[in-house]
């Protein structure tokens, strides 16, 4: 028997065919998403029927690459961004393109929801986390002042990977991991929290769907999608953000394995059996998708800026790491705050990216490069940092996303935050996620008494990359470390006054002369 783990990203949709005995991925399949373009500054966003069509194409793609009969296949697991707004209308249809995870167009937004709350504090207090730039509960107040119209169609609301349950069964749902996300949900107590979603609308409950645990399944597999694959009867898990389903796909079921995710964003998380309250907020402990919780630090600005620099030199992955390892660490003196999408962790969502330090010695190929990767990963380290400071004792690092494919990278990292890092077997670790939590589901749901955690550790398996901290160079990375961190203080009032100057300086404007 076999289960298709499903990875809607913010680049495009995964799938994967997994053996359910041995774990084993026996077929791939991938598809890119269209974004929206010509949107204005910090906004992000696109249409929930790309990630459809995109999520048919994966998985045709995959089922052809496995070469197996798709009636084995018996359940379904899908992983998908957190924090995005799909609005549907009376009809179940989206109302407009969904407002993404790194969508900071929603500033004011989040000041105004966590003022009405009564400060920082206040609404820590009563949620469990601070409410961050990006997360939903701002989308739908942005929804409601500046789309009026939209907003009064609004029926029900959904998460992206609950959008594709719903096209999958049918059902609308939103389960404890992602919709603790939202901004609008107790994480402590698991439910929604009425005080908070009062700030942006009284009447909001009753467009929220139902809340459901992780180990719940959806249902069924609607039988004329079902049909088209080939499929009989597949049972559709829960799901969860693609974070949640990361923490199942590293293994990162028990306390001391932390999970960094180098992808278009950085995340960095580790499995509580309690709920981990950060009374600053920069910790998000969202709920896990195994029955725990999840305190979770996440970055912006990760290959995002590794992806613009290899396009800038003509270059690949290859020729990025021969340019790391032929300059020295520290990169010259080279410093590099990677705030292109401004910044979540920390709070910088007007922030650019800012080169420091540039001079004859270090403005070359090499040092930039170095640069780039060092300074992604003091941000990362910022967060890191600040998991051990409330309380979490990391004992390991395991390593997954396009990031984790460079050994000069995760040198680094595990070098910064003194800690060892491995990889992983199976590199796309939300979609395996998603596909073991199916497994999981499918067992518990035919009357099998079986842990997660002892499919988890039989299934996920190392990889080749490791990576030890280097004696050596901890005193050079603490020194680094100090001068990003005065760096990214003594420029914070500036970066808002420079967003400001580029969104309304001329030259960024369309040039209508002629």
């Amino acid at each position: 028997m076999y289960a298709l783990g499903l990875d809607s990203g913010t680049q495009g949709t995964k799938a994967l065919v997994v053996e359910m005995d041995s774990g084993l991925v026996v077929g791939r399949g991938y598809s890119r998403h269209e974004m929206i373009k010509s949107l204005k500054p910090g906004e992000s966003e696109q249409c929930p029927e790309t990630w459809v069509k995109a999520l048919n194409q994966a998985i045709r793609e995959a089922l052809k690459n496995s070469k197996i009969d798709p009636a084995d296949v018996v359940c379904v697991g899908v992983s998908g961004q957190q924090h995005g707004l799909v609005p549907l209308d009376n009809q179940l249809r989206p109302i407009r393109p969904a407002k993404l995870w790194n969508d900071t167009s929603t500033v004011r937004e989040t000041e105004e929801i966590i003022e009405a709350a009564g400060g920082k504090k206040a609404f820590i207090d009563k949620i469990g986390l601070g409410l961050a730039v990006g997360y939903t509960a701002s989308k739908i107040l942005w929804l409601k002042k500046h789309e009026p119209e939209n907003y009064s169609r609004l029926f029900c609301l959904l998460l992206p990977h609950n959008y594709l349950n719903f096209y999958l069964t049918g059902k609308l749902h939103i389960e404890f991991g992602d919709a603790s996300g939202t901004g609008l949900m107790d994480i402590r107590r698991r439910c929604w929290q009425q005080d908070v979603i009062n700030l942006i609308d009284p009447e909001l409950i009753n467009k929220l769907p139902p809340l459901t645990p992780s180990e719940e399944p959806v249902g069924y597999m609607k039988n004329e999608i079902a049909r088209e694959f080939g499929f009989k009867q597949v049972l559709v898990a829960a799901g969860g953000g693609d974070n949640m389903m990361a923490a199942i796909g590293t293994g990162n079921v028990e306390e001391g394995i932390f999970t960094l995710s180098l992808g278009t964003s950085g995340t960095i998380f580790a499995y509580s059996s309690r709920p981990v309250l950060d009374p600053e907020g920069e910790i998000a402990t969202f709920c896990d998708s195994t029955g725990g919780w999840l305190p979770l630090v996440c970055t912006m600005n990760v290959t995002n800026a590794t992806e613009l620099f290899k396009e800038l030199l003509k270059t690949d992955n290859q020729g990025l790491e021969d340019l790391v390892k032929s300059t020295p660490a520290g990169a010259s003196g080279l410093i590099f705050l990677p705030f292109l999408n401004g910044e979540r962790t920390p709070a910088l969502p007007e922030a650019s990216a800012v080169f420091f330090g540039l001079t004859h010695q270090n403005f070359n190929a090499p040092c930039l490069a170095r640069a780039i990767l060092e300074g992604t990963s003091l941000n990362l380290n910022y967060g890191f940092t600040r998991m051990k400071k409330i309380g979490l004792q990391p004992e390991e690092i395991r390593a997954t996303g396009g990031g984790a494919r460079s050994q000069s990278w995760l040198q680094i990292i595990s070098t910064m935050l003194e800690t060892p890092v491995i990889t992983l077997k199976e590199p796309e670790s939300a979609a395996f996620g998603a596909a073991l939590q199916a497994i999981w589901c499918y067992y518990r749901q035919n009357g099998q008494k079986i842990e997660l955690r002892e499919i988890v550790s039989r299934l996920v398996k190392p990889g080749d990359l490791t990576a030890q901290p280097e004696p050596a160079q901890l005193e050079l990375y603490h020194e680094l470390y100090q001068r990003y961190d005065s760096l990214r203080t003594r420029l914070s009032p500036e970066f808002s006054l420079h967003r400001q100057w580029l969104n309304s300086n001329t030259f960024n404007r369309k040039d209508t002369s002629s």
